[in-house]
């Protein structure tokens, strides 16, 4: 395979353990139906299969659980994710069709009952949709829990950055919000610095409440879970563009 000099270098996994077969059928017969391709059209009336007044773009998911619930709970809000790996990708279409194990496999899958059409998947680096995005076209973008990447000579692989920031200011809107979570104390400084520096987005916290608190209708994470068992505090950074 020849690789486009200009395609951005990933770092993460994209598979972790062999994915069981449930899994794998909503992989092979379940992602196409709500998977963002090249055919994808950026429009707020096209994208989703229910209708929506708001979008919303997660970017790295892991297992799906924020996304499956934030979804669920604000239904008029069409929702973007976007992960590489396939066993997180796996996961997040068992949390909306409820299939779990081999028995309950059928060609008819469907979302649960409960659910509306207001989630679309791109399983692939972020970077490259970036290009295919309008401008404006987000009113809020979800990072949570990123890999911190806290080594030094690995600090350039962090998400936030001016370049990805320059991208994430581009398809928000005016007053549009970036919200991130961390609970490692690198990556915290980290981001106070680089969004310090950065004039297109505010940081909305008034106390130090609104950012050690979780924000309203949040749902936990893995991550998050496991940084708690661990005995570490969670942030929540909220950000807000201004241009």
């Amino acid at each position: 395979m020849v690789l486009d000099i200009n395609t951005p270098k990933f770092f993460g996994r994209r598979k972790g353990r062999t994915i069981r077969k449930a899994k794998s059928f909503l992989l092979e017969n379940f992602l196409c139906k709500v998977q963002i391709t090249d055919k994808t059209v950026f429009e707020k009336d096209k994208l989703f299969g229910a209708p929506v007044n708001e979008v919303h773009l997660e970017i790295g998911f892991g297992d799906g659980a924020h996304l499956a619930g934030i979804s669920l709970k604000k239904k008029d809000i069409g929702f973007v994710g976007v992960e590489v790996f396939q066993n997180g990708v796996a996961h997040l279409l068992t949390l909306m069709t409820g299939i779990k194990d081999a028995e309950h496999i059928s060609e008819d899958i469907s979302l649960l009952a409960e659910r509306v059409d207001n989630v679309r998947i791109y399983d692939d680096d972020v970077r490259l949709l970036f290009e295919r995005i309008p401008d404006g076209f987000f009113d809020k973008v979800y990072l949570l829990f990123p890999d911190p990447w806290p080594k030094k000579r690995h600090a350039d692989r962090r998400f936030i950055n001016p370049d990805n920031l320059k991208q994430l200011s581009r398809i928000l809107k005016t007053g549009g919000i970036l919200q991130i979570a961390t609970d490692h104390p690198i990556y915290k400084r980290h981001v106070l610095r680089t969004m310090h520096e950065c004039s297109d987005f505010v940081w909305t916290a008034k106390t130090f409440d609104d950012w050690r608190k979780e924000p309203q209708d949040w749902v936990e994470t893995k991550y998050q879970k496991k940084a708690i068992r661990e005995g570490r505090k969670p942030v929540f950074f909220e950000y807000q563009k201004c241009v």
